[in-house]
């Protein structure tokens, strides 16, 4: 049975800009959040996920989106984490109550020196789904040093990183435009990404399937594989067709909300080991 971390949203708001889709004038229903953030873990739970939580912390309004605190791995039986510098100071504070978390619960902790650095945890770290390597974006919250250095210490255990470039601001993380539906085939959104970038993808997915800028934009490429389904707040006709040839069902969980923030079902949780 899966493992899923998430965070209640109880101080969920949108306070300032961070990406394209944020706006002050953006007020958070925060009732209505809660609804959607408890049918999320409805879902996960309907398909044999089980639920872990981490307590939200007053004043940290990004918190609920926990794919980005931390990096989580496990390798030669050794579950890790590596803990993220965020690029903005508000959320740089989540980063310790997740570590604790984790280090409660008995994982080493692989501290980076990131200098000048940033590395936002899974919205920019993805595992290829058999655990062969991890696809790292940078360039609007990760930076090329932090993956560099990131990189490095995956080395030391085998785990080979793919840097790639995003260029898109829409798509300022890479859980918005990579989306592996299973070991041998992956969505994307290919107005995400460099032309370096673009063709390192080729390398790694025997089918790489296409998505629109609408799509990407509008959080379809943020969805959750489990059980044969494909967790999305929105489907269109084409990602419908998609989703069929890969087995896949999808099921829609509304996530407007969390929307206004720039996040959807994908960066409200981390797989566990």
């Amino acid at each position: 049975m899966p493992k899923v971390l998430l965070c209640p949203p109880d101080y969920f708001d949108v306070v300032d800009q961070k990406n394209p889709y944020m706006s002050r004038e953006s007020a958070v229903d925060r009732v209505k959040a809660r609804t959607q953030w408890e049918a999320l873990c409805a879902v996960l739970q309907q398909n044999a996920c089980e639920i872990e939580t981490i307590d939200p912390v007053a004043g940290f309004e990004d918190m609920v989106f926990a794919a980005n605190q931390v990096f989580v791995g496990e390798k030669n039986g050794v579950k890790f984490v590596v803990p993220s510098r965020m690029l903005y100071p508000s959320r740089h504070r989540e980063v310790p109550f997740y570590v604790d978390w984790f280090r409660a619960r008995g994982y080493r902790i692989i501290e980076l020196d990131y200098g000048d650095d940033y590395l936002e945890g899974h919205g920019d770290l993805l595992w290829h789904p058999d655990g062969s390597r991890v696809y790292a974006g940078y360039g609007f919250r990760s930076t090329r040093g932090g993956i560099e250095k990131f990189a490095a210490a995956m080395s030391e255990m085998g785990i080979p990183v793919v840097p790639l470039q995003l260029i898109d601001p829409y798509c300022y993380h890479l859980d918005t435009c990579l989306c592996p539906l299973n070991k041998d085939a992956a969505l994307i959104f290919p107005g995400a990404y460099s032309a370096d970038a673009l063709a390192a993808l080729h390398q790694f997915w025997n089918r790489i399937h296409l998505l629109t800028a609408e799509e990407a934009h509008r959080f379809m490429g943020n969805g959750i594989v489990v059980n044969g389904k494909y967790v999305t707040p929105h489907v269109s006709p084409q990602l419908k067709v998609l989703l069929q040839k890969e087995g896949l069902t999808p099921v829609i969980v509304d996530t407007s909300e969390f929307e206004k923030a720039g996040g959807s079902c994908f960066c409200m949780k981390t797989f566990l080991p």
